[in-house]
């Protein structure tokens, strides 16, 4: 299938730390419930997991931010938890509690009974997402494809849902480390072929989400988290109907590892607002590009004092190719989508006058 040439492709190149003529930005959970627009078609899908399956209200969503901001990519509306999903779990969300799953893992016998998803079949209802969304942006910007990483989709199978103490996973690898090693090459082959098919169908860039990867010790992030990552991208197509295809990778509360994490291979590394930006970027040099990274809160703020931070962000990464504007993770619901405009905008101001003193 082909599909309309790019006519803003300032998010490509700066992941892959090429000139642009600003910085480019785009929000974690750019789609969502901050968005009256949203909430209305969430009430009309029925339930969250419904919205996600129907492949017109997710081309919707993922399309509305767009309508209302001068934003530089569009990111698949779905859900980390779709392979796990697709693997039988019986995952369902109780209403202010988040995901949870009915079935569980918690023994090697239960791990042993799972297999890797075919995305053609179990997850076709995401790759037909794409194809559709990308029909339906016209060139007009980039579409990212997404999944979870090993570790983090492991913590909520484990556990069965989300946890403040990671007892089961934990225990797991503490107890019975050829299990869970079991688990997480399952899943590293699983998100491989997701984000594969998600590329085939559509999608310009893809990004790992590794939101749990914070928890871990420096020791053990390597060995079940870090390692899985670059194993996946060592998999990735990373190039596709003669277009590159930029892999970035994202761990809340990673930032002692960046340096680890640009050695995978990885185009782009995701930050928190645990770091400062100019300081990642010595410590990394230009070897990837950075993605990030103001502390969601900041959205809280007056207009004011939010145009002054997104300055701060912009000048402390300077003049420098392969830098794209994010929050350090996703907005929050309760957020006035007015000030989201004026990060955009604050974005696009100081990132093309930053530029101009490299001329």
């Amino acid at each position: 299938m082909s599909f309309t040439p790019l006519r803003n492709d300032r998010l490509i190149k700066a992941l892959l730390r090429q000139p642009t003529d600003t910085t480019p930005v785009w929000i974690m959970r750019q789609a969502g419930r901050y968005l009256p627009e949203y909430r209305e078609i969430r009430k009309q899908a029925g339930s969250f997991l419904d919205l996600c399956k129907n492949k017109e209200l997710a081309c919707e969503v993922t399309l509305q931010p767009l309508r209302r901001f001068d934003l530089d990519a569009a990111i698949l509306f779905s859900d980390i938890l779709t392979i796990p999903d697709a693997m039988g779990l019986g995952l369902y969300f109780s209403e202010g509690e988040g995901p949870k799953f009915e079935r569980p893992l918690r023994s090697q016998a239960d791990i042993e009974k799972i297999g890797v998803p075919d995305p053609g079949e179990s997850l076709r209802y995401v790759t037909d997402a794409v194809t559709l969304i990308r029909q339906e942006l016209d060139g007009k910007v980039p579409l990212i494809g997404f999944s979870g990483s090993p570790w983090t989709l492991s913590t909520y199978m484990v556990e069965g849902g989300s946890s403040k103490d990671y007892r089961f996973v934990k225990g797991m690898m503490y107890n019975n480390p050829k299990a869970l090693h079991q688990l997480l090459d399952t899943l590293a082959s699983s998100v491989t072929a997701y984000l594969n098919a998600q590329i085939e169908a559509g999608a310009q860039a893809v990004m790992i989400f590794d939101t749990w990867g914070g928890v871990l010790s420096p020791e053990c992030y390597r060995d079940y988290s870090l390692n899985y990552m670059q194993q996946i991208v060592s998999q990735l197509k990373r190039s596709h109907d003669g277009q590159t295809i930029p892999v970035t990778l994202f761990t809340k509360g990673g930032a002692q590892w960046i340096e680890a994490t640009a050695d995978t291979g990885c185009d782009a590394i995701g930050l928190d607002w645990t770091i400062n930006i100019d300081e990642a970027r010595q410590r990394v040099g230009n070897s990837v590009a950075l993605q990030g990274n103001m502390d969601p809160c900041t959205l809280y703020a007056s207009p004011e004092i939010i145009t002054a931070a997104v300055k701060k962000i912009i000048t402390d990464f300077g003049a420098h190719d392969g830098h794209v504007f994010n929050l350090g993770h996703g907005i929050h619901p309760t957020v006035n989508p007015d000030h989201l405009a004026v990060v955009v905008d604050s974005v696009h101001k100081y990132g093309h006058q930053i530029r101009q003193t490299k001329i």
